[in-house]
């Protein structure tokens, strides 16, 4: 059975509306249809397990469905599909448990809070290819957080400029590197233009040191097959990783790509706050990452601590559990990326708030790229800010001799390291 859990809201009765969930998802039709018999609703429909009520509202979620009332019922919901009825297609799964129960009339808030997937899930889909494991072997990092940056300006820079700015990352002792999800293949930095300059840089820094640092670039396109053609291009140049923009290509576009893919496939998650940023409407990041994790994405953005965005730190700590969390399998998460404003400032509250983990991607664009004693300081910095924090050594007494780390806190402590 697969079970989803709704928070309902409406000015009318919660149990009537929970019924027309399982009702309206599975066999129900406004009026009686052929062919439609008690043995076919007890095989198929789905079932009203259990409802926990909550205290009721004054706040609608949806003002324009609430009329004149001035309370309103909340509920969560335990609904019950059988498995005959949706089977494993993610699609299938989509619309029939989550698409199509925003449609019904009667609530002025509907969320999806939580979803529960039977065991024949894990074998219909391949999961990450590389994950928290591969991650770590690939940078060759252990027993720390993997230390990433991001190619900035987002947009501008040309393949040979953005080469130059990758020679000087390089030679920074950064784990990780990878283009702005909003960097694909421009007019001004094409694709192959940007591999064909960026990875003989990578390569011989591997001659040099022994050390080969990831560069995911970005190869995200509506079209699979193009998209496969860019994954092609990354791998025969020497590359290992890509960034995938989610919710642009679609599961349809992360499936077709994770049968196929020889890359980390690292997952920008931009698009996700329009469906959850409302607590009373949309879907909690627990229910949506689910879909992405079982069509195999190694590497998930969940933005951080003290975020540039709108995201509480609260929401951020929810979605680190949930992509930590074994879906079926000890190793079958992804590795957590953390990011958005990020520099050695939130270390030591992100290793106390995630529960002590170092199983992250610390990913860092100008808390790098700016610190004052260039990137290879600022790479070193948030080392720094990291080996205090598991120590439970507070920053400024840490930087008392660790300069990098001083003048970080000096540039960057006004919140600005985005």
């Amino acid at each position: 059975m697969i079970r989803m859990t709704y928070r309902i809201e409406s000015a009318g009765n919660v149990e009537a509306l929970a019924e027309k969930i399982a009702s309206d998802q599975s066999t129900g039709t406004f009026v009686a249809v052929p062919g439609e018999t008690e043995e076919l609703k007890a095989r198929v429909a789905a079932r009203v397990v259990a409802i926990r009520h909550l205290e009721p509202t004054e706040r609608p979620s949806l003002p324009e469905e609430a009329g004149e009332v001035k309370r309103f019922n909340r509920a969560d919901v335990d609904v019950s599909f059988p498995l005959d009825a949706v089977g494993t297609d993610l699609s299938a799964l989509m619309t029939i448990a989550i698409g199509g129960v925003y449609s019904i009339k009667g609530m002025t808030g509907i969320r999806v809070v939580d979803m529960k997937l039977p065991q024949e899930f894990a074998a219909a889909h391949p999961g990450p290819q590389f994950g928290v494991a591969g991650s770590r072997r690939l940078t060759g990092v252990e027993g720390r957080p993997i230390i990433g940056t991001i190619v900035k300006p987002a947009l501008g820079l040309r393949p040979k400029e953005t080469a130059e700015l990758v020679g000087e990352l390089l030679s920074s002792g950064v784990d990780f590197i990878k283009d702005d999800e909003k960097l694909m293949s421009p007019a001004y930095s094409p694709l192959k233009d940007r591999v064909a300059a960026i990875m003989p840089k990578i390569l011989d820094h591997e001659q040099k040191t022994g050390k080969k640092v990831v560069y995911a670039f970005g190869i995200s396109h509506a079209d699979p097959d193009e998209m496969m053609r860019n994954h092609d291009l990354v791998a025969a140049a020497g590359g290992n990783a890509a960034v995938v923009n989610i919710n642009s290509i679609g599961m349809g576009g992360v499936a077709f790509l994770r049968k196929r893919s020889k890359l980390v496939l690292h997952a920008h998650r931009n698009g996700w706050d329009i469906l959850t940023r409302h607590g009373g409407l949309g879907m909690e990041f627990s229910v949506w990452q689910q879909f992405w994790r079982l069509l195999g994405v190694d590497q998930f953005q969940i933005n951080g601590i003290r975020v540039k965005y709108w995201e509480p730190d609260d929401s951020f700590v929810k979605s680190f559990e949930a992509v930590s969390t074994p879906l079926f399998a000890p190793d079958d998460c992804p590795l957590p990326v953390v990011g958005s404003g990020q520099w050695g400032g939130q270390a030591p509250d992100t290793y106390r708030r995630t529960g002590g983990s170092t199983d992250l991607l610390y990913l860092c664009g100008g808390g790098i790229v700016s610190h004052p004693g260039g990137a290879g300081a600022g790479v070193r910095a948030v080392r720094q800010a990291w080996e205090a924090a598991v120590a439970g050594i507070s920053l400024a007494d840490y930087a008392r001799d660790h300069i990098e780390l001083a003048q970080s806190l000096e540039k960057f402590a006004d919140g600005k390291g985005a």
